[in-house]
């Protein structure tokens, strides 16, 4: 899909509002689109329910744009989430609303997006965004607006340093840990694998510049040289060629090249590495970012007919929480199929919202961020099942919640520490998890 102008993206979906159809039924349709009394509007990209009373969220994540392949994988998450809290009583005594909005892997159509939730549908919290450069646009309206934003993906450690400034006000968080701690489990494979030359090549953006300068601290005090250190690789996310950025990252023989992409963009420069044979006999380093089984495939297969990307490695937040087994049998019974990346930190996030809200006894984002600290991370009651967790908080009871992607204790900087999956690209082009690595 072509993007679209952030004004028109506003224009649209405002437009979008008046166009509410009920419905019923099971939430998880292909496109993600909410059923608890909402209809899919394809030209605003967004999805608005009709219930006009009871607590009111929206989702702001990429269906379309540079992360479309893993921002589709964890879009069924929150409906999900949403139609599993109706079943069991919703929130504060009525139904959960949901506003579904995509945000085209764009800051300025996130912008618009965010603006609309939470200026026109009144939303009290927010599951988003994915990329980190838009979840920055995103917090920066949710805030001055006291809509929380719990974010499923968005791991750039920029969003500590701000947090730790004061300038979120506690209207942030997310289930997913800051690339801090994802740059050390990289750094420390890396070097567990012999690797003591590396290059780097990032995005240019929030996510991937802190990942290469929390990734270049740790892997020097491990021992390693960072190659390109006084000359960083930084790529245009919206460049179309990268024939130049390939050739420099690849630049001085290095033992690997840790490569921070995101999969549309990324799959064109790791295609312009191979085709300029300097990536041959060079070990590829990757991230979540591109973490989809779709990516191999985008990158394609070298002339030999093999995958270009067969043998390279990466890391992934991973999941290990005491509600992972359940969220996946729900996943299969209701959609079929494993959930895909952070599709359990998108039903962690979403569960937070709705947890804080009844713990509040109000559906406002200023209820939520008052309390969503306290049902993450509190002295209450353990409790994985998010029904039981609402029960328990209607009756007046403290509740401390362990998720699917984890415990998610969210701190007072509103981060959480997970572990990471290692994964593989095999002959047959498919992705598969080898290991775990738990960072320290």
């Amino acid at each position: 899909m072509r993007k679209i102008s952030a004004a028109l993206t506003f224009s649209i979906a405002t437009i979008a509002t008046g166009f509410l159809v009920g419905a019923c039924g099971d939430s998880s349709t292909p496109n993600g689109a909410a059923t608890t009394g909402s209809s899919a509007t394809p030209a605003a990209n967004s999805t608005t329910t009709s219930n006009a009373k009871g607590l009111k969220i929206g989702s702001l994540l990429p269906t379309t744009g540079d992360l479309a392949s893993v921002g589709q994988q964890m879009l069924g998450s929150v409906p999900l989430l949403v139609d599993t809290v109706n079943a069991c009583g919703g929130v504060n005594g009525e139904p959960v609303n949901l506003v579904q909005v995509d945000d085209q892997t764009d800051p300025k159509a996130g912008a618009a997006g965010m603006t609309k939730l939470a200026t026109l549908d009144k939303v009290a919290g927010v599951v988003g965004s994915f990329a980190s450069s838009v979840s920055s646009a995103a917090v920066s309206i949710a805030t001055p607006n006291k809509v929380m934003l719990v974010s499923p993906g968005s791991t750039s450690p920029v969003f500590t340093e701000k947090a730790q400034k004061g300038d979120f006000k506690g209207f942030w968080a997310r289930t997913a840990p800051p690339d801090t701690y994802q740059a050390l489990a990289l750094a420390q494979l890396a070097r567990k694998k012999g690797f003591k030359r590396v290059s780097t090549v990032v995005i240019n953006n929030d996510y991937g510049v802190g990942f290469e300068k929390a990734f270049v601290q740790t892997f020097e005090k491990l021992g390693g040289t960072i190659v390109n250190k006084d000359k960083p690789v930084r790529y245009d996310p919206k460049a179309q060629t990268f024939d130049t950025e390939a050739a420099a990252a690849f630049a001085g023989k290095p033992d690997a090249v840790l490569a921070v992409l995101y999969a549309e963009t990324g799959s064109l420069f790791l295609k312009a590495a191979y085709q300029q044979g300097v990536s041959k006999g060079v070990q590829i380093l990757l991230t979540d970012g591109v973490k989809s089984p779709t990516f191999p495939e985008q990158v394609g297969k070298g002339s030999d007919g093999k995958y270009i990307l067969t043998g390279a490695i990466g890391t992934v937040p991973g999941s290990d929480g005491k509600a992972l087994e359940a969220f996946n049998k729900l996943w299969k019974d209701k959609k079929g199929g494993e959930p895909g990346e952070y599709a359990p930190q998108a039903w962690d996030a979403a569960a937070l919202l709705t947890l804080a809200a009844q713990a509040a006894k109000e559906n406002t984002g200023v209820g939520i961020a008052g309390k969503i600290r306290e049902v993450a991370d509190g002295p209450g009651t353990e409790v994985s099942d998010v029904c039981e967790g609402l029960k328990l908080l209607k009756d007046g009871k403290k509740i401390n919640y362990q998720g699917a992607s984890g415990n998610v204790d969210v701190d007072a900087n509103g981060d959480v520490v997970g572990v990471y999956d290692v994964w593989t690209v095999g002959d047959d082009g498919k992705i598969k998890v080898i290991d775990k690595v738990n960072p320290k």
